[in-house]
């Protein structure tokens, strides 16, 4: 598994510096944002368009994801140790007990097959 790293993208400095206007103002409104990998500690994305961003193997240590609606973001291989995590919607295929464990313990996150 890839370590979390700082990314060389105008969208993730954006996120990085908290610029959430700018970033959901710059984000293509089609196709998918590669975002994977990206360390995400300790920031406030409460406001994010979250929508076909590739959050694969994200580090979210301690960051605040209230209310973010990520239904159709991708998580899989993300860490969410101690993220704030109360009234976000997560992906259908994301248990709960998985989310929880994530949070708790800093587990990657599996989506279900089958």
């Amino acid at each position: 598994m890839s370590q979390p790293c700082q990314l060389d993208s105008p969208l993730y400095q954006l996120l990085h510096n908290e610029d959430i206007a700018g970033f959901n103002a710059h984000k293509p409104k089609d196709g998918e944002v590669d975002l994977c990998n990206g360390d995400f500690r300790g920031l406030d994305l409460r406001a994010i368009d979250a929508k076909r961003i590739n959050f694969s193997g994200a580090y979210f240590r301690g960051t605040d994801l209230r209310g973010l609606d990520l239904r159709e973001a991708l998580l899989e291989g993300a860490s969410l140790a101690h993220a704030q995590i109360s009234g976000a919607y997560f992906p259908a295929d994301l248990s709960a007990d998985e989310i929880l464990m994530s949070v708790n313990f800093g587990t990657r996150l599996r989506y279900r097959t089958g």
